[in-house]
């Protein structure tokens, strides 16, 4: 496996960290909520044997920093992001498999829908688009009343009524190499909760996505978008080893799952001209 190389990439409004390792193939993992490019540390390597595996900060988390002042994040912000790293990292025109966790799941549907030809294959896992259930309004409402409760009383009050998302038990403690939370609660969780993904246009690509959510985390309300995701492109859902965080917990058992699943996606794209 090649030595880790980190860098640094400029983008309107931002300064991004990212992390490569390995060569082959080009796999780019998207962390999600106040992740940053450390949770996807042991799986990566893992991956790494056999693919030139991308991670990075996503803007305003831990080392990608913020030009300016902090504001609500848009995922089509993150989704030029992401591009703008393949671009800088893949050779010209050089399609990318991509993993996607949580909000980093609605930028990996969001950059399958808008740049589908930089896309070999998306895995999105337990994307909270919420907006897909039928009682949307009633969890939009939670996740603004989370929000209250952190500009009222602060990060640990909100986290805990963030728990009834993860079946009542605190959201999974993960690596990081900064704490986000404060940010997440602040400027993520409203926003990427309302995302819309366009279901039109992913619809166009449905054989190159697969819907996954973890098997320890299936009866909790934060997996329940990926089964409605699941129904609404007519896919099969995948379940991926521990809860919302499994490549963190379960980053072998992971990985290798994620090999397959990767190569069973990119399987139909490859049979067609120019695929």
């Amino acid at each position: 496996m090649d030595a880790l190389k980190n860098g640094t990439l400029e983008v309107p409004g931002a300064r991004l960290h990212f992390e490569v390792r390995g060569s082959g193939p080009l796999l780019l993992l998207i962390a999600g909520g106040g992740s940053d490019a450390a949770v996807f540390e042991r799986a990566a390597a893992v991956l790494a044997s056999g693919r030139r595996v991308v991670t990075y900060d996503p803007r305003g988390n831990s080392r990608s920093t913020l030009d300016g002042p902090p504001t609500d994040q848009r995922i089509e912000t993150h989704t030029e992001d992401a591009c703008r790293l393949l671009d800088h990292i893949g050779a010209a025109d050089e399609p990318a498999d991509v993993f996607g966790s949580c909000s980093g799941a609605l930028v990996a549907l969001d950059l399958a829908a808008r740049h589908q030809d930089r896309i070999r294959s998306v895995v999105a896992h337990e994307p909270p688009a919420m907006t897909l259930l039928p009682d949307a309004e009633r969890h939009l409402a939670f996740f603004d009343h989370v929000h209250e409760v952190f500009r009222r009383d602060g990060v640990a009050p909100a986290l805990r009524e963030l728990e009834v998302v993860f079946g009542g038990r605190p959201a999974p403690e993960l690596p990081e190499a900064h704490d986000n939370s404060a940010f997440f609660l602040a400027h993520v969780v409203r926003p990427s909760t309302r995302f819309v993904p366009d279901l039109t246009a992913l619809r166009g690509v449905a054989d190159r996505i697969v819907p996954a959510g973890g098997h320890d985390s299936r009866t909790h309300a934060i997996h329940r978008p990926a089964r409605a995701l699941a129904e609404r492109l007519g896919r099969a859902l995948v379940e991926f080893p521990g809860g919302h965080a499994g490549y963190a917990k379960h980053p072998a058992e992971f990985a290798e799952l994620l090999v397959g699943v990767l190569a069973a996606a990119a399987a139909p794209a490859s049979a067609r001209p120019g695929g």
